[in-house]
């Protein structure tokens, strides 16, 4: 996942201050570390000088000279030029956003109360400060003048993209709109900027507030050694001694469920877990999220298009909310079957069990382990002992190496912004800097669920001279406890292989303008480089460099590989169609071309009925907690991880059919996607790497889906 910055901000500008501008020690008090220069290793954040206080004076002074440079601009006497009107936008608010993504990440990955209250502050004044730039129709002007005489200026392809992307900006934020309509369109704005946050917030506080506490041993039954272990601290940790405490992370919640032996607690934690945002208390989301549904339908009527769906598709690969929609029906229909043949087989396990009655969704995970250590004799927990997350690592450095020749350094001498996080140098193989790369593993309160990637600074070229990155990315494992490492699922490495794909789109771009580098792409591309490694994972030839038993050293045994590729299309139903269904209810919500008037427990009981959702599976993010529709950024885009999943196992055929590290196919993967960024149409960037448009059957194939051939086109 791609994380969106939490204020609302501009991308009219998106050049970051290098750590020897000069301008920068001007900025305001130059005893804020956010407003000096970053006299650090590497240029990375100060983190150790940064405090909670310097958030709101830095970012407000961020504002004030931006405005200042935007003014200059718009009242420029001079003739309207792409140096002078569209570059000098590029290269403006670069004080304002290098202080606003240290302030975003940190209030993802490290957040506190005084930092989400600094947000909630701060988001109506970003939100205004984004208007005041998109709706300033003198600077609207200038950017129209350039569009205009865009045939006479000899502009080189990353110059006419960049031109494009910023008149289109102008457009699609409402430059056209009369005085009226700016005013409605600058009160959706700020409406929308606090809903997101306190949506976010909310599921935050809410994983953080419940546990299930266990004072029985024989309640534990099931549930592996290092579960029990890490529950055990836990308890500790919270004044509970001799008792065990689950909680709703992943790293903790899933295994339970995947696990337990007793189905009353599968229940409890099971119905704390999908009932999140939904309790009707302080922290409810039902209300928020209609709210922002309806405000981004409005929002997309005044500017002209059908619905939010249709606003945001326009500049997607996809197009259109129709034919995004007709790949996951596509699917929908082999994908429903199988997981009906899953529910079978699950009913048959459960009735040997002596239980009745239909399968529930907290009975799934449990047998569906036992069904497959039955049929394909794989347990698990026989499997995670050979994925250590140092050993993970390496294999994903080796991978990386392998590919594109990178060499990784750990560094020991640069600021974090917590003791968990490690920082490393990337280089090229003959020692030339790519990127800088922090990697944070672990859950804890202050950190939302899930994983992503994110940047502190973005590539770009000054002067002639690229400007190396500075990238991270953000997982929620288990901490590891005493001597032992953090062992992880299959599951979960590769969801260490999907990130480290998305740093890769980051570090290895070259690109002249900040604004287009590395993951500024259309959502349902983003996801190609990051899904494409997760395929490298899963390889036989792979796994013997990096699947070693954290205590004997011994690599994985043939047999267990050959179990995991049996397994390889076990549960697909499940997977695919959970998946889907929540990608169809983020469509649902945002194709109406109306207020929805129902609650959102009503609509999206409706949605998934319309859909024949079968009762055992529910969506694998419900409303209330589906944080990457409502507070991060993929609205209307969820769909765009199957999307790239055609994409991606299309790309890997390419390496499949010849070798896994064929050095003309990587090189062709790095020049043309992961090196061009936003720079050039996606689809014509495949077509360059891939010799032709992407086919959907190696993906109906990996998930056991075959159901014919056809192509994703435009």
């Amino acid at each position: 996942m791609i994380t969106k910055t939490v204020l609302i901000l501009t991308t009219v500008g998106m050049s970051l201050l290098s750590g020897n501008d000069d301008k920068s020690k001007r900025n305001g008090d130059p005893t804020n570390p956010l407003l000096a220069a970053y006299n650090t290793p590497y240029e990375v954040p100060p983190f150790h000088l940064i405090k909670n206080e310097h958030f709101k004076p830095a970012l407000l002074e961020g504002i004030k000279i931006h405005q200042q440079e935007i003014d200059a601009i718009a009242n420029n006497p001079a003739k309207p030029t792409f140096d002078n009107t569209i570059l000098a936008l590029e290269n403006s608010g670069q004080l304002l956003n290098r202080v606003a993504t240290v302030f975003s990440n940190l209030s993802s990955a490290n957040t506190n109360d005084q930092l989400q209250a600094i947000a909630q502050e701060m988001a109506p004044i970003s939100s205004k400060h984004n208007d005041n730039i998109y709706l300033n129709e003198k600077l609207f002007a200038r950017v129209k003048a350039v569009w205009d005489a865009r045939k006479t200026l000899k502009l080189t392809p990353e110059q006419s993209r960049l031109l494009e992307k910023k008149y289109k900006a102008f457009v699609r934020s409402g430059a056209n709109l009369s005085d009226a309509d700016k005013e409605k369109l600058r009160k959706i704005n700020g409406e929308l900027s606090l809903l997101s946050l306190k949506f976010g917030n909310n599921i935050l506080k809410e994983n953080n507030a419940y546990e299930l506490v266990v004072d029985k041993k024989a309640d534990l039954a099931g549930l592996p050694d290092e579960l029990i272990v890490a529950a055990a601290a836990k308890a500790k940790a919270s004044g509970k001694d001799g008792k065990w405490v689950f909680t709703l992370s992943n790293s903790s919640v899933m295994p339970f469920l995947q696990y337990a032996s007793n189905r009353e607690l599968r229940k409890q934690i099971w119905t704390a877990y999908q009932n999140r945002g939904n309790n009707n208390n302080e922290f409810d989301n039902k209300q928020n999220l209609i709210q922002m549904a309806n405000l981004r339908g409005e929002k997309a009527r005044l500017l002209g298009y059908k619905n939010h769906a249709a606003y945001v598709l326009e500049e997607s690969m996809a197009k259109t909310p129709e034919k995004a929609t007709e790949l996951l029906t596509q699917l929908w229909k082999p994908a429903l079957e199988k997981a009906k043949l899953e529910t079978a087989d699950i009913k048959k396990m459960m009735a040997a069990d002596g239980i009745s009655g239909d399968v529930q969704p907290y009975d799934w995970r449990y047998y569906a382990e036992k069904i497959r250590k039955e049929r394909y004799n794989l347990d698990e927990q026989e499997v995670k002992p050979y994925f250590s997350i140092q050993n993970v690592q390496q294999g994903i450095f080796k991978v990386t190496e392998n590919l594109y020749g990178l060499k990784f350094e750990e560094l020991k001498d640069v600021p974090k912004y917590h003791e968990d996080v490690t920082v490393w140098k990337v280089l090229e193989k003959d020692g030339t800097p790519v990127g800088t790369l922090y990697m944070d593993f672990y859950s804890r309160a202050s950190k939302n669920g899930g994983a992503w990637m994110t940047s502190y600074r973005a590539q770009q070229m000054e002067n002639g001279k690229r400007i190396p990155p500075v990238i991270s990315i953000v997982c929620n494992y288990s901490k590891p406890i005493g001597d032992a490492p953090t062992l992880l699922t299959f599951d979960e490495t590769t969801t260490f292989f999907h990130e480290f794909g998305h740093a890769l789109h980051g570090l290895l771009s070259n690109v002249n303008y900040q604004s287009m580098a590395g993951t500024a792409v259309p959502r349902d591309f983003v996801e190609l480089p990051s899904q494409v490694m997760e395929n490298w994972a899963a390889e036989p030839e792979v796994l013997k460099m990096y699947a070693k038993h954290y205590q004997t050293g011994a690599v994985i045994p043939d047999a267990l590989i050959e179990k995991l590729q049996k397994s390889g299309t076990f549960d697909q139903g499940f997977a695919t169609i959970e998946y889907l269904a929540a990608s169809l209810l983020d469509m649902e919500y945002h194709t109406q071309t109306g207020a929805i008037t129902q609650d959102a427990t009503t609509f999206e009981a409706n949605s998934m009925k319309k859909i024949g959702l079968i009762h055992s599976i529910i969506p694998r993010y419900r409303s209330t907690y589906f944080n990457h529709v409502f507070s991060g950024g993929y609205s209307a885009g969820y769909y765009s991880y199957i999307w790239s999943g055609v994409l991606d196992t299309d790309a890997f055929e390419a390496f499949k059919s010849t070798s896994l590290f064929n050095p003309e196919k990587a090189k062709a993967f790095r020049k043309y996607i992961l090196e061009k960024g936003g720079t050039e149409d996606p689809m014509i960037l495949y077509k360059k790497f891939r010799g032709e448009e992407p086919n959907i059957t190696p993906l109906l194939n990996k998930r056991g889906l075959n159901n014919g051939n056809k192509l994703l086109k435009n």
